[in-house]
């Protein structure tokens, strides 16, 4: 059976490393070896991560050598959501980013149990955006939705409810 939730990718003009150059020029600030390695890190491959999975994996790799600091990638996170490379969403008190550049529109179901985040793309959601933006004469610039839940993988796991309510 086809996914038709699955996302799509979306055609850029520049690459992320040339996005953000210019996004840093644009301020006074120059690209260092460190914006470039976390650039690098955080542009190898698309999944879901938090500052400290990338500094994890940063120094896994090698990639840090002791040169990028906590702060620096801190810093660094911020100015690629700035710069509109990454997208920033908060879950249980904790920052999480995603790519956002090269990547259409798109929602998200949240496993509350394992923290996985799970994308997709429907047009009925966008749909339903578009009919009550226009039924209040609201122009739409995006959305975010984050549905909560259990996923499949944790309803089959046979640990214990953890709260009271769970139970019931």
């Amino acid at each position: 059976m086809e996914d038709t939730f699955s996302l799509s990718g979306v055609k850029v003009a520049m690459t992320p490393m040339a996005r953000f150059e210019e996004f840093l020029r644009s301020r006074g600030k120059r690209i260092t070896q460190q914006r470039r390695t976390i650039l690098e890190q955080v542009f190898s491959h698309h999944e879901h991560f938090d500052a400290e999975n990338l500094l994890a994996e940063l120094a896994h790799e090698g990639k840090a050598n002791g040169k990028v600091s906590r702060p620096t990638v801190y810093r660094t996170l911020g100015e690629l959501v700035d710069a509109g490379l990454l997208r920033k969403m908060s879950l249980n008190n904790r920052s999480v980013y995603e790519h956002d550049y090269g990547y259409p529109q798109h929602d998200h179901l949240h496993c509350e149990k394992c923290n996985q985040l799970f994308e997709f793309q429907s047009n009925e959601v966008s749909s339903i955006r578009d009919n009550v933006a226009r039924q209040r004469n609201f122009r739409v610039t995006g959305h975010r939705l984050i549905i909560t839940g259990i996923c499949g993988d944790c309803m089959k796991s046979k640990s214990p409810p953890s709260r009271r309510l769970e139970m019931v």
